[in-house]
């Protein structure tokens, strides 16, 4: 019985020793090493990527409207064209004879047409004598607006003939650049079924576009007007900027994910940016200039109780708590530790905006907590009782 209660006392001793341990570390004299910053003031401009290609803003597609085989190319690739240059020709002997038969058939319509013109102007007469009776007259009559309708046809038919002859020179319809040449000297065309693209032209590849498909989540952020800045894999230590000009209402669904298109003015006055590049898109949803920043992790602390006991002022949870607000844990000079809540603005991928009282620039501030293995760790916010799970108004940072 004795040695129970002496183990019993043993284990009560022990207990309070390692209780006034923890305060003891709480207190100070012996405190945790935790991982700090410090209130900076800088800039904060959170960004939404995506992804898109690089396209002339405007291209035309020349095809041709006839069948045939090439006879000749006059434009090439990266050739700068104007509006109506010869680019090529079509053997236009099918073509011709196509001609020299629609002129046989109108001269054809018009000698018969001519034969029934005569036989109703002395018809006519033969009617008006009363030589011929009505029904006859009229036989007449109709057989000549018949031919007189079939020289009008086969003249049509001629005026289709030429038209064609003359679809066998090939022009630029704009002024621009040789993008795509789909054609060869020899090369058989078939028109029958679809137009065959010979050549695309870019209109002008000092503006240019991209089509960037952004994610649902992401599109209410986009808007016209919005700065965009984006890099190419053949420069991938150059910056370039464009704008946005359009957010187009068509959706698209890849892998079970919705994107819309945005489309992002370029200017390209070095023509180092091609048509087809793969462009990494940033959108610059908003700007905070000379404000006081911290580290996004300084957001996301999860207390641990020896913080708590070390706290000069606790706040209760969901103690004046408000859309945006957080908590920010401060040091000062005896590393102790004083929470306190800040509003959260803008934030990148590494620091966000914040705004609250006796908040100063080079304020220390924790960022990192000691874990059970006694290093240093910061946790979701998600999982912290005093602030919300997102700061507001971030963006994709963090």
């Amino acid at each position: 019985m004795n040695k129970i209660k002496i183990t019993v006392a043993a284990i009560g001793m022990i207990a309070l020793a390692g209780t006034g341990w923890f305060y003891k570390r709480a207190d100070g004299s012996e405190a945790p090493i935790y991982r700090t910053a410090t209130i900076e003031r800088g800039s904060v401009k959170p960004t939404v990527s995506a992804t898109g290609t690089l396209s002339a803003v405007k291209t035309i597609q020349v095809g041709t409207q006839v069948s045939g085989q090439v006879a000749a190319i006059y434009a090439d690739f990266n050739q700068h064209v104007r509006r109506g240059q010869l680019l090529a020709t079509i053997d236009p002997a099918l073509q011709n004879q196509a001609v020299a038969e629609a002129q046989a058939q109108v001269e054809r319509a018009q000698a018969t047409m001519d034969q029934a013109q005569g036989d109703y102007a002395r018809s006519k007469q033969l009617f008006e004598w009363k030589a011929i009776t009505a029904s006859e007259f009229s036989a007449v009559q109709s057989n000549y607006s018949v031919h007189k309708a079939d020289v009008k046809s086969a003249q049509v038919a001629l005026a289709r003939a030429r038209q064609n002859l003359a679809y066998t020179k090939i022009y630029a319809p704009i002024d621009g650049v040789i993008v795509e040449r789909n054609i060869d000297i020899g090369q058989t065309l078939a028109a029958n079924f679809a137009t065959p693209q010979l050549f695309l032209i870019a209109n002008d590849l000092a503006d240019m576009q991209i089509l960037a498909l952004v994610d649902e989540s992401d599109i209410g952020a986009i808007r016209n007007g919005l700065p965009v800045e984006f890099t190419v894999q053949a420069y991938p230590n150059e910056t370039f900027e464009g704008m946005v000009q359009q957010v187009r209402l068509q959706s698209k669904t890849q892998d079970n994910v919705v994107n819309y298109t945005a489309v992002v003015g370029v200017k390209n006055t070095t023509g180092k940016l091609l048509p087809g590049m793969t462009a990494t898109v940033q959108f610059l949803t908003g700007d905070a200039e000379n404000v006081l920043i911290v580290p996004n992790s300084a957001l996301r602390i999860r207390p641990t109780p020896a913080m708590f006991a070390q706290a000069q002022h606790p706040i209760l949870i969901n103690d004046g708590d408000s859309p945006g607000s957080a908590i920010l844990w401060t040091l000062d000079g005896k590393r102790r530790l004083d929470p306190v809540r800040v509003q959260a603005g803008l934030s990148d991928e590494t620091h966000t905006e914040v705004a609250g009282q006796n908040l100063k620039v080079g304020t220390k501030i924790m960022i990192g907590v000691p874990d059970a293995g006694g290093a240093a760790s910061s946790d979701a916010a998600s999982k912290n009782p005093f602030q919300n799970p997102r700061p507001s108004g971030g963006d994709k940072g963090g």
